[in-house]
């Protein structure tokens, strides 16, 4: 296990791809908020909640998706890095691909059923 909890690989890559940016961990500030929601007594004591911002962008990041506060850290500094990605090369993140995609979906919808009300009138 590495600094994170998560395996070794997976950090490498993570600071690969922060190196390849040019970020740094100097770059950016952390804070450790408490969780709300699922997760038992755990979440309610512990701040494992981590909201990271990218200082020279501005881009902040909440995330909250494991009980460990390392695991979270981790998913925080890929999410962040992943936006400002976004953002320095114009390309989309997962999250615009997926809302996208959805959106597409109930545009194909909306014209199916208005062309099937269409007909029987």
């Amino acid at each position: 296990m590495g600094k994170f909890g998560v395996t070794e690989a997976k950090e490498k890559a993570l600071f690969q791809k922060m190196k390849e940016l040019g970020i740094s961990e100097q770059d950016f500030e952390e804070n450790f908020i408490r969780s709300g929601g699922p997760g038992g007594q755990n979440v309610n004591k512990v701040a494992t909640c981590v909201q990271l911002k990218h200082l020279p962008t501005g881009i902040i990041v909440k995330i909250q998706k494991d009980r460990s506060q390392g695991v979270n850290r981790f998913l925080a500094r890929r999410e962040l890095i992943e936006k400002i990605e976004g953002s320095i090369m114009g390309k989309q993140t997962k999250e615009q691909l997926k809302i996208e995609k959805i959106k597409k979906q109930k545009k194909r919808r909306k014209r199916k059923t208005s062309s099937k009300l269409g007909s029987e009138n």
